[in-house]
């Protein structure tokens, strides 16, 4: 497995994400990760999955110290009693500390700098190894960052080849942030496009595993998420080829401002 190294953490570079994953579905679908050679597994409070995540972790057989775990502190959990709480509640449902700890969505309703203190209180307790973002805009990033007690290590957001995140990728590497991407093959929707059936043709590979690659060449940490077997290696069968210049262009040519699926009312105003 290969690493993104940012802020002094190295993050592996491909894992798995379990968004409206559940019950048997959900452990299973860790443990049988975990075997496959995935090293990351990401959750959050509002999947109501954590339990079965660290189940899942524990019945793999892998060492703890060699998964890398994600989760996420919901914005009603943001006042800092409150994020203290829900951070152990997590750590009780996963039944295993945290490696990565991130603000699910921005909140404006409380101040940004009290939030980011009770994050670097549970640092400083031991819930979690290292603190990060989810969904937070350039101008929010480095608003977070200038506030922040503790440094932080990523911004995780939506991105894949029909969504133009090049300024958000710009602020994470003048910042020594990691990006990670959630939906890197936007939901299944790069299945049919004939332009990633081509490039796949040429490698032997799925469009899906066109897409990841070429997060992956960006250094760009991708967290697909599927609880099929199958796909479970395929997704993690994308480090025995390399994509041309010329692919790698024809992919962020696919890219814009429009592409964005994952969008709510309480969204902050996107870059």
């Amino acid at each position: 497995m290969q690493f993104v190294e940012a802020g002094g953490v190295r993050i592996p570079i491909l894992g798995l994400g379990t968004w409206e994953m559940e019950g048997r579905d959900c452990s299973r679908a860790v443990e049988q990760a975990l075997r496959l050679g995935y090293r990351l597994i990401d959750t959050a409070q509002i999947y109501e999955n954590e339990r079965e995540v660290g189940e899942g972790v524990r019945l793999s057989g892998v060492p703890r110290n060699e998964v890398f775990l994600i989760t996420k502190v919901w914005t009603t959990h943001f006042a800092p009693n409150e994020l203290v709480r829900s951070v152990k509640d997590s750590v009780s449902r996963l039944r295993s500390e945290i490696d990565l700890l991130l603000l699910h969505w921005p909140n404006p309703q409380v101040p940004l700098a009290e939030t980011l203190g009770a994050m670097a209180r549970v640092k400083e307790l031991g819930l979690t190894r290292h603190i990060g973002l989810s969904n937070f805009t350039v101008a929010l990033m480095e608003q977070a960052i200038a506030l922040s007690p503790e440094p932080l290590v990523c911004d995780q957001v939506e991105y894949h080849p029909y969504l133009d995140q090049t300024k958000v990728i710009e602020a994470c590497r003048t910042h020594d942030l990691a990006m990670i991407a959630y939906s890197p093959i936007a939901k299944g929707r790069i299945k049919g496009d004939a332009t990633l059936i081509e490039i796949g043709r040429r490698y032997g590979k799925t469009p899906a595993q066109v897409c990841l690659r070429w997060l992956i060449q960006q250094d760009i940490v991708a967290i697909p998420r599927t609880s099929k077997v199958e796909r479970l290696s395929e997704n993690i069968d994308v480090f025995d080829f390399t994509l041309s210049d010329h692919d790698m262009a024809a992919l962020f040519a696919m890219g814009s401002k429009e592409g964005r699926i994952t969008d709510f009312g309480f969204a902050p105003q996107w870059d």
